[in-house]
């Protein structure tokens, strides 16, 4: 049985909350009483490492795969205007209030330590999208690097670490979905087939033993600015809905599937829609363009 109710994670700023729909039935998820976050993903969600790829990944790339415990444990996360595709904390980093202030940050200092494995420029799988440079690391091979080498390093090396109290966050499918607009193909079984490829390597996270999951869904790409400029935007609103929907159908099926896994996916495209539609709620004044200092060193990040 599927579970609609809602439940809630703070995001440590104190006056941001991100709700998350439940999708099993097991005890409500506790974020107050979770000691880590372990992320997946692409440049929406990498944070650099010492150890990493520099703009890329926190620790290691395509060549690089293997590591130790000990350099895992000793990686520290860079926060500065580059450290990230945002220009300063991203989202997980504001989550777990973990590597938000500028300069060095062990994972292991933080109330809620974040071990961040996604890569920038990461699509699902090179079965169905070529990597965007040679070292990448797609989503597949960021869990099987993960199953390898870092799993264990948490597991028998960090003191104090618990699964149970642990929760696991992927957000992927922005390149994915880019990447594959103008293919020949029945975009809707295409989306399904990419989920199901992603829902293969979460089970293999299962299969090591983590119960708690959350999963992000596509933002609003059709709206971005270059796309708000164009007659037909690519990728367009319903692609992006399907893809949505291939991602809600898989994580309720990987819920029923799992009673015992706390599943939760955050409706990321509804929050950002009306970011878009109602920014004067959010204190936004510009939603068509880039900003212009983006790249300046004393651009303001909120």
């Amino acid at each position: 049985m599927i579970i609609l109710t809602t439940c809630i994670l703070a995001i440590t700023s104190g006056t941001t909350f991100a709700r998350a729909g439940p999708l099993s039935k097991p005890a409500k998820f506790d974020w107050s009483s979770t000691e880590a976050l372990i992320a997946f993903g692409d440049s929406y969600t990498y944070v650099q490492g010492t150890l990493g790829h520099q703009n890329f990944s926190f620790i290691g790339d395509q060549f690089n795969l293997a590591y130790d415990a000990e350099t895992l444990l000793s990686n520290k996360i860079v926060q500065n205007q580059t450290a990230t595709a945002e220009g300063g904390p991203n989202w997980v980093e504001y989550l777990t209030n973990c590597g938000v202030h500028q300069g060095l940050t062990s994972p292991q200092n933080c109330k809620k330590q974040l071990w961040d494995f996604a890569f920038a420029g990461a699509d699902i799988s090179t079965e169905y999208t070529p990597l965007h440079h040679n070292f990448t690391v797609s989503l597949v091979d960021q869990i099987n690097q993960f199953k390898q080498y870092g799993h264990p390093a948490l597991l028998h090396n960090l003191t104090g670490f618990k699964q149970d109290k642990t929760l696991l966050a992927l957000w992927i499918g922005i390149n994915d979905i880019n990447d594959s607009v103008k293919y020949a193909v029945d975009f809707p079984s295409f989306y399904k087939t990419l989920t199901d490829t992603l829902f293969a390597s979460v089970e293999i996270l299962y299969s090591l033993g983590y119960r708690n999951y959350l999963f992000m869904n596509l933002p609003p790409l059709d709206r971005t600015p270059g796309n708000q400029v164009k007659s037909e935007p690519s990728p367009n609103a319903t692609q992006v809905g399907w893809y949505n929907a291939a991602l809600a159908d898989h994580a309720a099926a990987f819920a029923g599937k799992h009673k015992e896994a706390r599943v939760m996916l955050f409706d990321a495209h509804a929050r950002l829609v009306d970011m878009l539609d109602e920014p004067w709620k959010y204190g936004m004044v510009n939603t068509t363009d880039f900003c212009a200092g983006y790249d300046q060193p004393d651009i303001a990040v909120g």
